[in-house]
């Protein structure tokens, strides 16, 4: 089994690509061992590494976060880990874990939903495929007074230049496309 790595623009997180199928559809992301191991055995592996700080898995990727730690230490060890995961026929999720539920706890006014399927769209088919290049993934959460809230996972979550993907790039593509959008904002 071979392993890909890449750079991801968060030099404190690296991207995976094993080759395979991660998860189906969906994203999943572990900020904690002990959220991991309820949920993954791939993340709860992922964490007994020591310097480990976030899992996220994509449809054929997985983004591992660090602590001060070194690549140069850390990366074996998680290549490792990632090989025999696989080799072991072990599923990515336990059973009765599913990746997140994008739609939970969305928030927005009732007379919105128009407004609301098109910024959707527009972060489904033109953000979401080049943020998941970078090892990430920027979702929905809630759309207010003209504000569009989203949710930053993986190697967005804590980058340095999220905050100018956010208002540059997102902010302005939604902006063009959905005049009732004056921001763009990141939500935990």
């Amino acid at each position: 089994m071979f392993i890909q790595t890449e750079a991801t623009p968060n030099p404190s997180t690296l991207k995976f690509l094993p080759g395979k199928i991660v998860l189906e559809s969906g994203t999943a992301e572990f900020r904690d061992e002990t959220e991991a191991r309820a949920a993954s055995p791939l993340a709860a592996r992922l964490f007994s590494i020591p310097g480990v700080t976030g899992v996220f898995f994509g449809y054929d990727f997985i983004t591992v976060s660090k602590d001060d730690a070194d690549w140069q230490h850390l990366k074996p060890a998680i290549l490792g880990n990632i090989m025999e995961h696989f080799m072991s026929g072990q599923p990515v999720m336990a059973g009765g874990a599913f990746a997140d539920d994008e739609t939970e706890d969305e928030f927005f006014e009732a007379g919105d939903e128009t407004i609301v399927a098109t910024i959707k769209e527009l972060l489904d088919t033109r953000v979401r495929p080049a943020v998941a290049q970078d090892g990430g993934d920027i979702t929905f959460k809630g759309f207010r007074d003209g504000v569009v809230y989203l949710n930053m996972k993986g190697a967005c979550s804590g980058c340095p230049s999220s905050t100018a993907t956010l208002k540059h790039g997102v902010q302005n593509l939604l902006r063009h496309f959905v005049p009732e959008v004056q921001e763009v904002e990141a939500v935990m």
